[in-house]
């Protein structure tokens, strides 16, 4: 029982010792003094042309806060596509009060049919009665 205590002992020993053996104090890396170099000064350019902010007044960089909750809720600009930037491109500009000529009770409508009203009036969703039928 003792020989299996000591031989335990000095198992347990051994291991705890062979975990240790790489981290000695004189094997570890050090910097390489003759590597080191010293840093130029900062030097602040002869020229400038920016005028001193005005108190109070909002930093030209970062905008108002309507526009940065605009932003935080629909994003920045998003680029468009090229198939986008053609069609508009070929659309042209409209009038500018072409809303308000469009609600004229004098602006001439033409009635499309009853297909027309049947998709306008369809349920919203794609369940079994809203349903896209291509004949043919």
């Amino acid at each position: 029982m003792r020989k299996s205590h000591a031989f335990l002992l000095l198992t347990t020993a051994s291991l705890a010792l062979s975990a240790c053996g790489g981290s000695g104090i004189f094997n570890r890396d050090r910097p390489d003094e003759m590597a080191v170099q010293r840093q130029a000064p900062l030097v602040v350019p002869p020229d400038f042309h920016l005028a001193p902010p005005e108190p109070g007044a909002p930093r030209p960089i970062e905008g108002s806060a309507s526009q940065k909750a605009l932003e935080a809720l629909f994003g920045g600009p998003a680029p468009r596509s090229g198939s986008e930037t053609s069609l508009l491109e070929k659309a042209g500009d409209a009038a500018p009060g072409i809303r308000s000529t469009v609600g004229d009770e004098n602006t001439h409508a033409v009635a499309k049919g009853m297909a027309t009203q049947d998709i306008l009036s369809a349920p919203q969703g794609d369940g079994p009665v809203a349903r896209a039928i291509i004949p043919g």
